[in-house]
């Protein structure tokens, strides 16, 4: 028998299990458990995740919990095996009260996708509670002409526990003339009766006591007594009267305590001491007694505590009206509790999530819950947030909302969001509840440095000490942290043959600029080069700026004199007729400089001269001109020291000497002192000096073709004429000029374009040399043009004669 009773429930264990996996695969559908009110802590539930068939694993990963609806701690949700456990001892009678059955409603809730299990708890009531009587004496007057078989309602015991362990039985003793009678009220509870089993004598017995047992039906049984203490009275022959059987009333919630709701009235025909008629509450649980109070002779209701809808929402009250000699007579008081809209909504947070990464879209923010206790219109809420957010709330379950970005937030653009949840009631006046969060947006590395500048053009003075800080370049990146930490270096040259390294650094931290050796304007004029910026982000972005480095001009350069030479073994002596005119060009003193701009503006001046006066010397140009008619008086030869000066900061100067020779005309020989044709066979056969060698090749480089040509023509007939002659010619420099003695800008003295023309005309036996404008025009030539435009040419005479 015992192995079949076993088989039975053991089946019946199986049939359950398969339910409850049915209802844990519908998702919504609810799934029941059951427990014993006043459990142990951590007493074993159910085994929550297999029963909604999920995996352990799942319910850390997706942040499984439970949520109970009165947000109370419960239940326990063991991660790490699924148990769902007891988090604390549960009191039915707390928790429900009189209702039945007592369920504690409760969602698990699951994120990463979000989904919710719905479930129900049921509390089991035990034997923990005793009947009790609120009062601790029952007063029943009785007259002695009470027939036998009569009732008289008393008042009954309360119990806080339900079904069988409620209230089940009444007993009285002794029971000589009573017994009692249970009677079923139509709220399922039981009152008692008491049922006059003898007929009283009031002379006999004027007072009886009697005890009430009243019993439960735990196992084993629990019970409560209280006196009954009967009087006998003289016959009284009419029951007081009510005018109706039922009185209704509406009172609104937040009415002040010791107001009046009702005055209920009942009638009795009697005369003298059976025609008082008193009022009281009968069968009233001790909430309607500490809620409302009767006046016993006027029979007024008044309120005594104030009411609140949301835990009690109507009121049965009965009203006993007893005459003098003990006859009496019930109502019924229906009062009805109007709700106000007197509770704001609340936020119930169940998860939030304070800061999210900028590039993740319609990430879950906050998880929470809504509710308001009050009813109909007052109760029901709307929520919402800012219209100018990008968050929006999606409904869920039931009244809980989830909290979601819609769309991939810019930290550069706004880094951190207050966001206000508004909830409110559509009562009259509508009440809200506001909770606000703050959400921060962590950075991602999606943001480049970026240059202040495209291309930087920074300036350098040739001549520089090493390690100079020659400009900084800067970029910024509108990340945080390590991904806006931006570093420098140097990229690689586009033109390989560009020795950047040994040219410039950058320091990595800041993008200071330094030059690494000193730089030459003649050698190296401008080089750019390229920088990077990048951060420390993973992965690391970066950019990248034109850096151009332009070498300035020092004035570190002299004067160089190309005409006349003055290295040569021989001077060079300029022949000038004696009947020249004022402004008669003698020579042009040539010279150039190495540097550029104002550096390599030179002027020419007359330091000293044989005869002041006589000579002058154009500043721009360094033509040599006549300044007044010559005279028989004035000396046949001339010595002039002419200064050639740059205009650069300190100014850097040459001087050259020039040897002019009067004649009467280019017929009469130019017969040299016998020192200078000594000195000239002396450096005939002295070795070529080496820079001598280099200047002449510089300056026939400058020189045409053509006027090298004639040069050496005019040379040939000039030295040709014996060894006195020969010993008085001009060096004619020969071969190209080197690059770094021309200006190639076009601003010095002499450019290549600067041509000599030179005509002899043996016919008369003088020969004319002639200087022309320059090919290709330049400042300087057509400045020095509008002065000397007039006379080009003078003419020298030579007399062919033999020895």
């Amino acid at each position: 028998m015992e192995t079949r009773e076993a088989f039975v429930l053991w089946k019946r264990q199986v049939l359950i299990l398969f339910v409850l996996l049915g209802l844990s695969q519908a998702g919504p559908e609810l799934v029941r458990y059951s427990v014993a009110e006043e459990t142990e802590i951590g007493y074993f539930v159910a085994n929550l995740a297999r029963d909604l068939g999920l995996e352990v694993e799942e319910l850390s990963s997706r942040e499984a919990r439970v949520v109970s609806d009165d947000n109370e701690k419960h239940l326990h949700l063991d991660l790490l095996t699924g148990d769902l456990l007891l988090s604390g001892k549960l009191d039915r009678e707390e928790l429900c009260g009189s209702k039945e059955p007592c369920v504690l409603h409760f969602q698990m809730v699951l994120e990463n996708p979000l989904q919710f299990f719905r479930a129900e708890l049921h509390i089991k009531d035990i034997n923990d509670h005793s009947p009790t009587f609120l009062d601790k004496e029952i007063l029943i007057k009785i007259s002695e002409s009470t027939t036998t078989g009569t009732t008289f309602q008393m008042e009954s015991a309360q119990d806080l526990d339900v079904g069988s362990n409620g209230l089940q039985n009444y007993t009285i003793v002794p029971n000589s003339h009573f017994y009692i009678k249970i009677r079923d009220n139509e709220d399922g509870k039981i009152y008692p009766e008491l049922v006059l089993h003898r007929a009283l004598d009031h002379e006999e017995e004027p007072e009886l006591r009697l005890t009430l047992v009243a019993l439960d039906g735990g196992s084993p049984p629990r019970s409560g007594t209280t006196l009954v203490l009967i009087k006998v009275l003289d016959i009284n022959d009419n029951a007081p009267e009510f005018p109706q059987r039922l009185y209704e009333v509406q009172v609104l919630e937040d009415t002040p305590v010791g107001s009046w709701i009702i005055t209920t009235s009942a009638k009795d025909l009697d005369a003298g001491n059976y025609g008082k008629i008193s009022y009281t509450f009968v069968h009233a649980a001790e909430d309607i007694r500490k809620t409302f109070e009767i006046n016993p002779v006027s029979g007024e209701v008044h309120l005594r505590l104030r009411l609140d809808f949301e835990v009690i929402q109507s009121y049965t009250i009965k009203i006993q009206a007893t005459d003098g000699g003990g006859l009496s007579e019930e109502c019924t008081l229906l009062v009805t509790v109007i709700d106000i809209n007197d509770n704001p909504p609340e936020v119930i947070m169940s998860s939030i999530t304070k800061i999210i990464p900028e590039n993740a879209s319609e990430t879950l923010v906050a998880l929470f819950s809504v509710r308001d206790q009050d009813a109909g219109e007052n109760g029901r809420i709307v929520c919402s947030i800012q219209d100018d957010l990008p968050f929006f709330l999606k409904p869920t379950f039931k009244n809980f909302y989830t909290l979601v970005s819609e769309k991939a937030l810019d930290r550069e653009e706004k880094a951190e969001y207050n966001i206000t949840i508004t909830v409110t009631d559509m009562g009259t006046p509508r009440l809200k509840t506001q909770h606000n969060i703050t959400v921060l947006v962590s950075d991602v590395n999606d943001n480049a440095p970026a240059f202040t500048q495209a291309s930087y053009t920074l300036r350098v003075r040739e001549n520089n000490s090493p390690a100079l800080h020659i400009g900084t370049v800067s970029a910024t990146d509108t990340d945080a942290g390590a991904n806006a930490q931006v570093t420098y270096s140097l990229l690689p040259p586009a033109d390989p043959h560009v020795p950047l390294a040994s040219l410039v650094s950058i320091n990595a931290d800041n993008g200071h600029l330094f030059a690494l050796r000193s730089l030459d304007y003649e050698a190296l004029r401008a080089f750019e080069f390229r920088v990077g910026a990048a951060d420390r982000g993973s992965p690391p972005l970066s950019s990248q700026a034109l850096v151009r480095v332009l070498v300035e001009d020092d004035n570190d350069n002299a004067p160089f004199v190309l005409y006349p030479l003055q290295n040569t073994s021989a001077p060079c002596t300029e022949l000038l007729p004696r009947a020249a005119e004022p402004g008669y060009l003698v020579t042009k003193v040539v010279a150039v400089d190495g540097d550029a701009g104002q550096n390599a503006w030179l002027s020419y001046q007359l330091l000293k001269a044989t005869e002041p006066g006589l000579f002058g010397v154009w500043a721009h140009n360094g033509e040599v001109r006549t300044a007044r008619p010559l005279s028989e008086r004035d000396a046949a030869r001339h010595r002039l020291l002419v200064l050639v000066k740059d205009n650069g900061e300190p100014p850097l100067s040459a001087s050259v000497t020039l040897h002019v020779l009067l004649v009467d005309g280019f017929s009469q020989p130019h017969l040299p002192p016998p020192e200078a044709e000594a000195e000239a066979e002396a450096a005939a056969a002295a070795p070529a000096d080496p820079l001598t060698v280099y200047l002449v090749v510089a300056l026939a480089s400058v020189s045409s073709l053509f006027l090298f040509s004639v040069l050496v023509f005019v040379a040939v007939r000039l030295c040709g004429r014996g060894g006195a002659a020969r010993a008085g010619r001009c060096s004619v420099p020969e071969g190209p000029f080197p690059g770094h003695l021309v200006d190639v800008s076009g601003t010095g003295t002499l450019s290549h374009s600067y041509q000599y023309q030179v005509r002899l005309r043996g016919d008369s036996g003088t020969s004319e040399f002639k200087f022309l404008k320059p090919i290709i025009p330049n400042p300087a030539a057509q400045d020095t043009g509008r002065h000397t435009g007039e006379k080009e040419n003078f003419r020298i005479s030579f007399g062919f004669n033999d020895k």
